[in-house]
This record gives C-alpha cells, sequence and structure tokens, in this order.
C-alpha cells in the first residue's frame, strides 16, 4: 500500500507539473439523434422514406487537446489537436485522419493577435459563424453551401487579430485537398513547379458592438481538376460574404448573402449561384433556445449554360433545451424544396451520403430527436 501510495503521489506531482507548464486541456462533444426522413432516393433508383440513427445533430461528435504556455511578455504558445468520429458506428471521421477536425501549433500575442500553422477551419468559416442561425448546426444548416467544402483546410497559416470591437482573420493554404466526392475532384497540393495547384486563401473583417454585429469576408480556393491523359489543371473556386445581425431583449435576427463562382482548369463557368438565408433565435427561458432558418439558392449558371433548374430553398427549425451545462436535449426539422436537405443537390444514392433526393420528387422533409452531452 505504501508503494502504491508513492506512487500514485508521483504520478499527480508530474502531471500538476506538466499542467502547469502547458496547460492542456481534454474536451469534446457527443452528439446523436433518432431521424426520420422522407423522400431519399435507394440505391437501386427509387424513392423511400429512412428512420436512422445519426451521428451528430448540433455538433460532430469529437475529442480534443488544446494547451496554452504563457511565455511571458503576453506572448503564448498555443496549440490544438481535434479528432472527429461518428457516435452511431464508432468510426473516426474526416476520412480516418486521426485529427481531421484541427490540427495546429502557433504563438499567441496579447496585443499584436495570433498566428498558426496547421490543418484549419477557412477565414469564412469561422467569421460567418456568428451569423448562422442554427449554430452551424450538422444536421439541416447549409454550411457545406454557404462556406464549401473547404471549410477546413491542409498545410494552412493563418492570423487572428481583436482589436476592440473589430475581429480580422487571414489565412493562406499551401495545398490542400477536400472530399474525393467533391465536383473539384480532391487533391493534395504543394506540388513542385505547380505552386498555385490546391491553393487556397481568404481574408476578412468582423464587427461587434452592443446590439449591432456585422462581417465581410472572401475565399478563393485552387483546386486540383483532371483534364484528361493523367495531367492536372487548377481550377478557381470563389466566394464571397458579408452578413449581419442584431441583438433586441432575448431574440437575434441575423441574416447574409453569399456570392460564388467556381471556374474549370480553361476558365469556363462550371458554377456561379448566390445563396441567402435569413434567421431568427429566441431564447424563451433560460433552458429553452428556439432557431428558424430560412435558405436559398439562386443557381445562375450551370457548365458555362443558364440554369434552367428551379432554385433549391429550405426552412429548417430547432428546439434546443439544457438539463445542464454540459448536456442538452433537442428537436430540429427541415423542409427543403427541389433539392435534398441542406440542400443537397450531389448525392445520386445513399451509398454517396448526405441527403440524395429521389428522382420524380420536388421536397424532402427531415426530423430528429437527441442528445448533446459536452465535457
Amino acid at each position: 500500500m505504501k508503494i502504491q501510495s508513492i506512487a500514485a503521489a508521483s504520478l499527480l506531482a508530474c502531471a500538476s507539473a506538466a499542467q502547469a507548464q502547458s496547460n492542456v486541456t481534454l474536451y469534446g462533444v457527443v452528439d446523436a439523434n433518432v431521424e426520420y426522413a422522407t423522400n431519399m432516393a435507394t440505391t437501386g433508383g427509387g424513392s423511400g422514406n429512412r428512420a436512422a440513427l445519426v451521428s451528430g445533430g448540433l455538433s460532430g461528435s469529437r475529442w480534443g487537446m488544446r494547451g496554452v504556455e504563457d511565455l511571458g511578455g503576453g506572448l503564448s504558445g498555443i496549440f490544438v489537436l481535434e479528432s472527429g468520429f461518428f457516435v452511431d458506428t464508432g468510426t473516426s471521421g474526416q476520412g480516418g485522419r486521426l485529427f481531421g477536425r484541427q490540427a495546429f501549433v502557433g504563438l499567441q500575442s496579447k496585443s499584436l493577435g495570433q498566428i498558426s500553422l496547421g490543418r484549419q477551419y477557412t477565414a469564412l468559416f469561422e467569421l460567418m459563424g456568428n451569423f448562422a442561425p442554427m449554430g452551424y448546426s450538422n444536421q439541416y444548416e447549409p454550411v457545406p453551401v454557404m462556406t464549401g467544402l473547404n471549410l477546413r483546410q491542409d498545410n494552412m497559416v493563418v492570423y487572428k487579430g481583436s482589436f476592440g470591437p473589430v475581429n480580422v482573420q487571414a489565412h493562406w493554404s499551401f495545398g490542400t485537398g477536400v472530399p474525393s466526392a467533391s465536383p473539384t475532384g480532391g487533391g493534395n497540393g504543394e506540388v513542385p513547379g505547380q505552386f498555385r495547384r490546391d491553393s487556397g486563401y481568404g481574408a476578412g473583417v468582423a464587427y461587434a458592438a452592443g446590439p449591432l454585429g456585422a462581417a465581410l469576408v472572401y475565399d478563393q480556393y485552387n483546386p486540383s481538376v483532371a483534364i484528361g491523359g493523367g495531367a492536372f489543371g487548377s481550377g478557381t473556386v470563389r466566394k464571397a460574404a458579408v452578413a449581419g445581425s442584431y441583438v433586441f431583449g432575448p431574440a437575434k435576427l441575423m441574416g447574409g448573402y453569399r456570392w460564388g463562382q467556381n471556374k474549370d482548369a480553361l476558365g469556363a463557368v462550371a458554377l456561379r449561384d448566390d445563396y441567402y438565408w435569413l434567421g431568427a433565435v429566441y431564447n424563451a427561458t433560460s433552458a429553452l433556445a428556439l432557431s428558424l432558418e430560412y435558405s436559398y439558392e439562386k443557381i445562375k449558371t450551370v457548365n458555362s449554360a443558364p440554369s434552367t433548374g428551379s432554385n433549391p430553398w429550405q426552412l429548417a427549425l430547432l428546439a434546443d433545451y439544457n438539463l445542464s451545462k454540459r448536456t442538452d436535449v433537442y428537436l430540429t426539422a427541415a423542409y427543403a424544396r427541389n433539392a435534398g436537405l441542406v440542400l443537397d443537390q450531389a448525392g445520386t444514392d445513399l451509398n454517396s451520403g448526405g441527403y440524395p433526393l429521389a428522382a420524380g420528387k420536388t421536397s424532402m422533409l427531415g426530423a430528429a430527436v437527441g442528445i448533446r452531452h459536452k465535457f
């Protein structure tokens, strides 16, 4: 018993010393729900309704570590390692990456801002976060439409600065990839002699003072695109967004507009669209928050030709009730027209993931009841 006590005391002392040096924090989110969705495409090309257990209704399930070390003179060393997973199957997210959500190290100055290196979020994703009515809800907020599939990028240098009511952010990626199912074809980047290939950059500014908030952001990604014969060119995916919000009493009204243009390796316009959103969050009680969001995508050009299809739109709602500071339960639902839920138009069958709308159908309805725990 004495030896065990000495060993335990030694381990605690080492742990305390490590914590004092680096202030390392373990954190995470576990989120799952039961969902029912209508008019989904089946593997055989038909239509069917689906009942399923889904991971990540409000937040993607994750665990991570973050640390801060005081270096003196207002300067700190920082790091974040964050891993995503699917709680319904226990498998890793982000294509099986160990730290696919975030992985970066950097320096933080109280007066000059922060610079970090690694896999991180784009300025478009981060600065638009305060203007997303559903709080970037995984299940029904059309985040990929708003920010693009490149919302996280590899090999990034990011700068963030806070100056009174103004926040600024800029990033540069030396080379990144997006999911292989993406119409851009994915990529690796950092190819000798091809500096532009798979590079990405963006910058923006946000303002928040009193009840008023606003943001303006630009994002560009230059993905690899196959041009035949085993050769690759570089496409151009551009987005620019502006958003605003206003708080009055227990309610917050917010909305925004995102301009988008995708060009192939030869400069032809593959997609030109406008995306609009408007919504509100109402804190009915200290424990209950209600959210409502309307999203609309106007598709102007597809493969260099004017779009002739109907424009997709969606109405989504969320009721989130906090049982404690760390555990909440929620009910969420959405109705989408001229696309699957979250304005999904890329999916062709259930194996592709997402919410592929069945052929011959014009709408999809989804509803889910879930629980989320944060630690």
